[in-house]
């Protein structure tokens, strides 16, 4: 993904959840996806298809299972 493609992605991710601490980095040797963060937090994973002639993208968010411990 190109610097344009991410910030506009950042840019989205911050309207659509109402956060202007999500950041969107570009992951080392790998352009095919970017990396979410909320601050220092890692939150996710964005990647992108374009095989197809349609561009999409895909979030993906791993939630372990100790992460649930504090919720009430």
């Amino acid at each position: 993904m190109n610097h344009p493609e991410i910030i506009k992605l950042q840019k989205f991710l911050q309207q659509k959840f109402n956060n202007k601490n999500i950041d969107v980095r570009p992951r080392a040797k790998l352009n095919d996806s970017v990396e979410v963060f909320i601050g220092d937090e890692s939150i996710g994973l964005i990647h992108v298809d374009d095989e197809d002639g349609d561009k999409s993208y895909m979030f993906s968010m791993s939630i372990l299972d100790i992460d649930l411990d504090d919720v009430e």
